[in-house]
């Protein structure tokens, strides 16, 4: 995995190699991120070559005036050095001043992965990781800079994270330090990162790289939704399936910056690692500071085999504990169907229905503490509401399990109202700002995870109700960004943002490793915090409050760039949609939220006969694929039907290769569209394969007026007979049937019509606006 060699290091994961050497005046040039390498690759061939002086540069020493750090591709660099690139370090001595230049000082390198103690990091047996320390230092700084890397061959992804020491007699301030810098020759790059918003979370963003620098950061004290830590740096035609594209994630939850410069002569320095905004960390003699981890990774087969490293990666060196590659079970959140507004009896008729429909959990929500009977009261309070709970939440917990589901819990530990007891008891508590009113977000304010007394309380409090309830899930909500950034507790302010996300850390780890049997799913608005931090805690996240299956497609397929299905909490809610008044059929919502974790979320004293029959199918068709759609490996088609603008195609084929599900989803339809060609990716060419829709309904008030063109009588699609048929009878959709070989089906499977406005029959698929299939193959 790693070979040291007359000071050329080489990183070799199954897929790739990562080299970089150390040059005469000791600095690290990166030579070559790429294709893998046999190991005895000369290092000369490698690297970009410096034969000519750059006019106007500034040379590091004048013995060489072709060694310019401007010019050289790097692993890491300093300031006032004649480097002018984007630097991953600012740090002011004691006597005032910024310069900084790092050299080599010795390397090692051992079996297993990186450990921390703060952090939340990738972990790894001795024998699945290796791990390389260099040491740099700046005598006249009289600091220490240790760069560490490990390499987890089989998921083709290598971490890196920095160590900063004040070895000097003064203190030191450190105002950013990035966990990763690397330089490589541009490729006409473009950027792919993930940007949106509350309820439209992990839009795909895909831009050209040009000259000057690229940002992707959050200041929300979260890793965001506004901008994900992670992004891809894809040659300019790279597509799903061929091309040169990077990969690079960060481990943490916190306020993040990613930065991509291409320079003047063609090198796209990129670094990853905690934001400098509003940050200053003050270093005493012989402290030091660690940076949250960073990971990366390299494909030459284009951007889907990017995805689906970091997607192994995840599965097998993030989630850990009793949930790792555990499948999820099917829950019903009672969230949508109630709000606020319930009792343990209507919550009983409720889990009784779910039972009977196939879920497996039942996820209790917010409002069932103190006086919440709105988002204006009762966050920071753990006592159980009564008059909602006369005979206590532990008692209706048991009979919850009674019938045969898990029971779980809403908690929001990390804010408070004012209106509720904690705030009145402890005000100083909340985060504010000395001689201002504070920032309220949803009514609430944030607790200063900073204090050990306030990590406490959550612990006590939160581990109390785990326990008493026995649940088996817990959803950890965090409703609003932290804007307020202020501690008493803490001399220097700019240690607040960072510090915070230690406490969260704390407090996590302290509830839940001790509790691996509980699934604990992160939320925060939906999608806001969707990082590798949580999930090293949080086996799956709630990817968005948005739970319209056509807004689902372009936030679980913008998410599936960098993490995998088996993380995505993904529900069927009703329609019309809350999120945006969209009507989309059952059917579709089920498709969609079958590649993730099922859930349902929407009154179940609502439904109807035929709606009841097409769950409890959609629910045994899961429990029967799950395993594939959780954990197989995922594919994004942009070929045949993936290519038209009105369609997306995803499958996930099973570790085995026996099955495959594919979902084929129309966005909008149009008039008298095309033969649609499907394929199915991730097959064995030469296996023999049969393929077949999933039989799903089509309710016949979808019809509406046009059901007269049918019958021998004129019924009002609004009456009485037609409202009681659509209620006790529906129709299947078009289901095919075919034989191929795994090479025709990765080409592309032509289907069936779609209806174009005349001649319906059996075998026309009905998908309209925001129709959809599953197809599933199985090897012969």
């Amino acid at each position: 995995m790693i070979t040291v060699t007359d000071k050329v290091f080489h990183l070799a994961t199954d897929n790739s190699s990562y080299l970089f050497c150390v040059t005469g005046p000791g600095h690290l040039e990166h030579l070559h991120y790429g294709v893998r390498l046999p190991a005895d690759q000369p290092a000369a061939t490698l690297g970009v070559k410096r034969t000519a002086e750059v006019g106007s540069s500034v040379a590091y020493d004048e013995s060489d005036n072709l060694y310019c750090l401007d010019q050289i591709p790097l692993e890491w660099s300093g300031t006032g050095m004649g480097d002018f690139r984007e630097p991953p370090i600012e740090v002011v001595g004691g006597d005032g001043a910024y310069a900084c230049d790092f050299v080599y000082g010795g390397h090692s390198v051992r079996p297993g992965a990186m450990t921390s103690v703060q952090l939340p990091v990738a972990y790894a047996g001795d024998d699945a990781a290796e791990t390389l320390t260099v040491e740099l230092g700046d005598e006249a700084a009289r600091l220490g800079l240790t760069l560490e890397y490990t390499v987890f061959p089989a998921t083709d992804v290598i971490a890196r994270r920095v160590t900063l020491r004040n070895q000097g007699p003064t203190p030191v301030s450190l105002r950013r330090l990035a966990s990763l810098l690397v330089d490589l020759p541009n490729r006409d790059f473009r950027v792919l990162s993930l940007h949106g918003a509350w309820s439209k979370e992990m839009h795909l963003s895909d831009r050209p790289l040009s000259h000057g620098i690229f940002v992707n950061s959050s200041t929300t004290g979260a890793s965001s939704a506004t901008n994900n830590p992670g992004f891809l740096l894809a040659e300019g035609r790279a597509t799903e399936t061929s091309g040169t594209v990077y990969g690079f994630n960060l481990v943490y939850s916190g306020n993040h910056r990613g930065v991509v410069e291409l320079s003047h002569h063609d090198l796209a320095r990129v670094t990853l690692g905690l934001n400098d905004h509003c940050f200053e960390w003050r270093l005493a003699p012989g402290d030091a500071f660690e940076t949250p981890q960073a990971v990366l990774t390299y494909s030459g087969e284009g951007i889907g085999t990017a995805s689906r490293h970091f997607h192994d990666f995840v599965q097998a060196h993030i989630v850990r504990g009793d949930w790792q590659h555990r499948a999820r079970p099917v829950v019903f959140n009672n969230w949508e169907a109630t709000f606020f507004k319930f009792t343990a009896d209507k919550l009983f008729r409720l889990a009784k229905q779910a039972k009977d429909l196939g879920a497996e959990l039942f996820v209790l929500d917010d409002g069932w503490f103190g006086e919440r009977d709105s988002d204006t009261a009762g966050l920071g309070d753990y006592t159980v509401n009564r008059r909602k709970f006369p005979a206590g939440l532990p008692a209706f917990a048991d009979k919850v399990r009674g019938l045969g589901l898990g029971f779980g819990l809403w908690v929001e530990p990390e804010m408070v109202n004012e209106d509720s007891d904690l705030f009145r008891a402890h005000p100083d508590w909340a985060v504010t700002t000395p001689g201002r009113r504070p920032a309220q977000g949803r009514h609430q304010l944030v607790l200063d995870l900073t204090r050990a007394e306030v990590r406490d309380y959550i612990v006590d409090n939160v581990g109390r109700v785990i326990d008493s309830t026995q649940a088996a899930y817990v959803k950890w909500d965090y409703n609003r960004a932290l804007s307020d950034a202020y501690s008493p507790t803490l001399t220097t302010q700019g240690e607040f943002f960072h510090r915070y996300i230690l406490g969260l850390y704390d407090v996590l780890t302290r509830l839940f490793r001790p509790r691996p049997h509980v699934l604990l799913e992160s939320c925060s608005s939906g999608g806001n915090r969707f990082d590798l931090g949580l999930l090293c805690f949080s086996p799956q996240i709630w990817t968005s409050d948005d739970t319209d299956p056509i807004e689902r497609l372009a936030i679980q397929g913008g998410c599936s760039y960098l993490y995998p299905p088996s993380t995505m909490g993904a529900h069927v809610s009703e329609a019309p949609h809350q999120q945006t008044l969209r009507d989309t059929p059952l059917t579709t919502r089920f498709n969609v939220a079958a590649f993730g974790c099922l859930g349902y979320e929407l009154d179940l004293n609502r439904l109807n006969t035929v709606e009841r029959a097409e769950i409890r199918e959609q629910i045994a068709f899961y429990k029967a694929h799950r395993e594939t759609l959780q954990f197989g490996r995922f594919y994004r088609s942009d070929r045949g039907v993936g290519a038209k603008p009105n369609k997306v195609v995803w499958t996930a084929v099973a570790r085995d290769g026996r099955e495959a599900v594919t979902g084929l989803f129309q966005t909008l339809s149009q008039a008298s569209e095309g033969f649609d060609r499907l394929p199915v990716d991730g097959l064995d060419p030469a296996g023999r394969y049969f393929i077949a829709t999933r039989p799903q309904s089509v309710f016949i008030e979808r019809f509406g007026g046009l059901v007269k063109h049918i019958l021998p009588v004129d019924l009002n699609p609004d009456g009485v007979i037609l409202g009681v048929a659509n209620k006790v009878h529906r129709l299947t959709d078009c289901v095919e049937t075919y034989e191929a070989a795994g090479a025709l089906l990765a080409d592309g499977l032509l289907l069936s019509n779609q209806f174009m406005g005349s001649n319906y029959n059996p075998q026309t698929r009905l998908l309209g606006d925001f129709g959809s299939h599953l197809y599933l193959t199985t090897r012969e």
